[in-house]
């Protein structure tokens, strides 16, 4: 799964709409209830209100509570088709940022392949389950799907808010990588049919070991050099993981 964080979003919501977005998951307390219905709160219960809308917006930009109410679903519907009651998911999620573009291309590239790699699917568009099956459905009708973040096109001068490439040529990528991947059809990735690696300055013969390994070859931050030692150095971080994997596939 690739997750954008939109905290700035959060921070820009009003509390009215920080309670409804949170109303969709849970039943909030007394006073948010209260609220919504327009009764009166004194100044104590307008306080505590206040305290606790500021800790529903945090949490609507915190991946640990995207992932822990995502498992939580997940694991309840489990345990109700098993009859059974216990601990579902085997430990806590893992996560990795994509510190620039290429990065952001190789993981969703990596992400909308599984299907294919793990022989499940034989195309993307028969992919199910994956964001690319939804974005070729509704390219089909010449637009974009609501509950995915946007392609927004080729960087600009002034960018909106969205993935930093065309959706036709991102399309084209993973129809000719999941090509390459099939055991039947094993080949290389031509060059000047993928604009996206043209522009990263991405080799083919790294797409395809990012696109197949990209789990196995990074284990922390991923970017190229510069953004992976600026990223290092804002947080403190000493050690560098997977520096020389990525110097070698993302150079």
């Amino acid at each position: 799964m690739v997750l954008f964080v939109d905290d700035k979003k959060a921070q820009r919501l009003s509390d009215k709409a920080v309670i409804i977005r949170w109303h969709k998951l849970f039943k909030g307390t007394l006073l948010t209830q209260k609220y919504l219905q327009g009764e009166k709160l004194d100044k104590a219960q307008q306080l505590f209100l206040k305290q606790t809308i500021e800790q529903y917006r945090t949490r609507l930009a915190d991946i640990s509570w995207f992932m822990r109410i995502l498992n939580e679903d997940i694991a309840r519907k489990a345990n109700r088709e098993d009859k059974c009651t216990g601990r579902f998911w085997e430990g806590r999620f893992k996560s990795q940022a994509l510190l620039d573009e290429a990065a952001l291309a190789a993981c969703m590239a990596y992400v909308d392949l599984n299907p294919i790699r793990a022989n499940m699917a034989k195309t993307p568009e028969e992919s199910h389950h994956t964001s690319i099956q939804k974005r070729i459905n509704s390219a089909q009708e010449g637009k974009q799907p609501k509950q995915l973040i946007r392609f927004a096109g080729s960087p600009r001068k002034h960018m909106p808010k969205g993935v930093p490439f065309e959706l036709k040529s991102y399309l084209e990528l993973v129809e000719l990588t999941g090509r390459c991947m099939r055991e039947d059809k094993k080949g290389h990735i031509a060059h000047h049919h993928l604009p996206i690696l043209e522009r990263l300055n991405i080799a083919p013969e790294n797409w395809l070991t990012l696109t197949t390994q990209f789990s196995k070859v990074f284990k922390g931050a991923v970017g190229r050099t510069n953004t992976l030692n600026n990223y290092c150095e804002h947080l403190a971080i000493k050690r560098r993981i997977s520096v020389s994997n990525c110097e070698r596939l993302l150079a």
